[in-house]
């Protein structure tokens, strides 16, 4: 057994003590852009968006169709771990399916 042992009451003031000086920052958040590419086929765009950012099939093609004809699109505003992990599974899914299909984020001022 362990000879630390955790007293609620005695150890919960150390918390306390600090609370005041203890900062609150919302986590910076990221655009997520999809590029347009001439290699990608349009409907694994659609699939890429529904698979790992849970768009709904309309909302997909919306988004795929404005990165094709303005060269990117905004996917979603993500924390920075969010942001990553998908940018990570859409590389993933575009080198499997072969394609250059990529995703970038920039941060976002609020």
């Amino acid at each position: 057994m362990s000879d630390f042992e955790f007293d609620p009451d005695k150890d919960s003031d150390v918390i306390l003590e600090d609370e005041e000086d203890v900062e609150i920052k919302k986590p910076s958040m990221y655009r997520v852009l999809i590029h347009n590419d001439p290699y990608t086929p349009r409907e694994f765009v659609v699939l890429v968006l529904q698979s790992v950012f849970h768009k709904s099939e309309e909302e997909g093609k919306k988004i795929m169709l404005v990165a094709h004809t303005k060269g990117l699109a905004t996917v979603g505003i993500y924390t920075h771990e969010v942001a990553k992990t998908n940018i990570f599974l859409v590389e993933k899914m575009a080198d499997e399916f072969g394609c250059p299909l990529r995703c970038t984020m920039e941060e976002v001022e609020i």
